[in-house]
């Protein structure tokens, strides 16, 4: 598979063993990758995989000891570039214009999904079944989340907070939505009140499912399938999901 925009690269190993270890990790990681996109996540298989390389199954489990691991580090690749790619494309833009990071990060999450559905389908797609996915994919899955949590801390206090109209439905409840957020709130800055925080959580979801509706064909007969307008409706969903983040567009 080519590497595309925000792929971690891989540093140079020392010695020729670390070297032989490196390309025949990066060989199985490819062909584990391959088979998503025919078999997908489920149908995963060390020895499936040691077969099409010509391997004995015995030797790739000294790679990687279960079809977890694997799944594991193709999850944790998968999620590293499409951070990266997020953050290198957030990063081009001038710091003070809110409006503009948002929809870099936004535009660079469809753009990597696109360039890769396999890896795309692994991470935000159906679960695998009996797969639990362990502490170590919690920093790479969260490297888009923190982006957009960045931009809300460095939203002026008014445009934090959301739009009046909201602030003002939720005046009364001091329960409901207000505890729901209980277990997220210590991610977000101290300064950040619950209506920012419920609008960010509210965009973070409609950006992954649009993203997901119109590669997984949902949006088949119900969004014109013709490229640039499909790219139009989606520039118009991040102006929106601004708004809803109290973020002024240019």
């Amino acid at each position: 598979m080519p590497q595309t925009e925000g792929t971690p690269a891989y540093s140079a190993p020392r010695t020729a063993r670390e070297r032989a270890r490196a390309e025949i990790t990066g060989e199985i990681l490819a062909a584990g990758r391959r088979y998503l996109a025919t078999a997908g996540a489920a149908g995963l298989s060390l020895r499936a995989i040691a077969r099409d390389l010509g391997m004995a199954s015995s030797a790739v489990y000294r790679y990687f000891a279960s079809r977890d691991e694997l799944l594991t580090t193709l999850i944790i690749d998968a999620y590293d570039s499409l951070g990266a790619a997020a953050e290198s494309r957030e990063a081009t833009v001038d710091r003070a214009d809110l409006f503009s990071r948002w929809s870099a990060v936004c535009t660079a999450v469809r753009d990597w999904a696109q360039a890769n559905p396999n890896e795309y389908a692994l991470i935000y797609g159906s679960p695998v079944p009996g797969y639990v996915a362990p502490q170590d994919t919690i920093g790479p899955a969260s490297r888009v989340s923190a982006l957009l949590v960045q931009i809300l801390a460095d939203a002026s206090p008014d445009q934090a907070a959301g739009s009046n109209a909201g602030d003002t439905a939720a005046a009364g409840e001091q329960g409901g939505w207000r505890a729901a957020l209980g277990p997220v709130r210590e991610v977000f800055p101290a300064q950040l009140p619950d209506p920012a925080i419920q609008a960010g959580l509210m965009v973070w979801a409609g950006l992954f499912g649009v993203v997901s509706f119109e590669l997984f064909g949902q949006f088949r007969n119900v969004v014109a399938g013709d490229p640039q307008h499909r790219k139009e409706f989606f520039a118009e969903c991040i102006r929106r999901w601004a708004g809803q983040l109290g973020l002024a567009s240019t």
